[in-house]
């Protein structure tokens, strides 16, 4: 009897331990797979980190600017920062210096040339790379790649020695034809970038319908590498823009870009008109990044998709 009656205890006993295993079990198939198991102050502390962490790497991206843009804004007749006193002085110097304006514009209208003949020449080159087999397509393929890592001061004596023996002057066409070296393999690798990720079943059908080979191309090749054209000509706009390595071996002391102007006035100057004309340069390169939001967005164009 005694015996029975401790065996029924162990079993009550059992079954109570097996409820409450359970009951553990039916809490734990409650919480969501995946839930992290603490969210609270260590989680706020993590994204608070994370933030003051982004903000001391933008500052110190933006430091430079901002020095240059209060540097510009000083009253003392040289470089200085903080500023002594605010003035829009060395602004209104500049239109004393027609120099810089024609150098401006010499800039401006080459970079615009680049960016445009660029986009078409990336185009081409890169539909005949990704689509069309030919001799040599492998070697043109790596020769646009590898132009990233030709140094810009070889490629720019190499100019200067190619342009004697064919004797041509400098000009803004010399200036544009040089620069289409820097410019051109941004386009193509970009395009094909853009063509990697293109779906050949939508040309398939569009030309299954009866659309002829130029509407297939303008219906529905070009709206896909749009965004990547887009960014090929950005680049190569920014790029021709603020060359100075093989401006310098290209120019004359008649045709000067505005960066080879800049650098030939610090040799000896070091007023803060230098400053004022690095702040207007950074307007203009904030005004062509606001356009291209407008157009067709910052974060789509670098491939990033801004509804996430």
């Amino acid at each position: 009897m005694r015996a029975a009656t401790t065996g029924s205890g162990a079993a009550t006993t059992g079954s109570g331990a097996a409820g409450t295993g359970s009951g553990a079990a039916g809490k734990a198939a409650d919480t969501p797979v995946g839930t992290p198991a603490a969210t609270g102050v260590g989680g706020r502390a993590g994204r608070l980190l994370g933030a003051v962490f982004a903000a001391l790497v933008g500052l110190f991206l933006m430091a430079p600017v901002l020095v240059t843009i209060a540097s510009s804004l000083t009253t003392t007749s040289y470089v200085t920062f903080p500023p002594k006193g605010l003035t829009l002085h060395w602004y209104a110097e500049l239109l004393n210096r027609p120099e810089f304006l024609d150098s401006f514009l010499i800039s401006i209208g080459v970079a615009a040339g680049a960016a445009v003949v660029s986009t078409a020449l990336g185009l081409a080159a890169g539909l005949a790379i990704h689509r069309y087999p030919f001799p040599g397509k492998s070697v043109l393929d790596r020769l646009f790649s590898s132009a990233f890592a030709v140094p810009t001061i070889v490629l720019g004596i190499g100019l200067l020695q190619w342009y004697a023996q064919l004797g041509m002057a400098s000009s803004p066409l010399t200036l544009l034809l040089a620069h289409l070296v820097l410019t051109v393999p941004y386009t193509v690798r970009l395009v094909l970038a853009g063509l990697a990720g293109l779906d050949r079943s939508a040309e398939l059908a569009a030309a299954g319908l009866g659309a002829t080979a130029p509407r297939v191309f303008w219906h529905v090749t070009l709206p896909a590498v749009r965004g990547p054209m887009v960014a090929g000509a950005f680049f190569a706009l920014i790029t021709s823009f603020d060359d100075l390595t093989i401006a310098l071996f290209v120019v004359t002391t008649d045709m000067q870009t505005l960066p080879v102007r800049i650098f030939n006035y610090l040799q000896y100057n070091y007023d803060p008109t230098v400053t004022a004309v690095g702040t207007v340069m950074v307007f203009f390169a904030t005004v062509v990044v606001v356009v291209i939001e407008r157009v067709v967005g910052v974060a789509h164009l670098f491939g990033a998709d801004p509804e996430r």
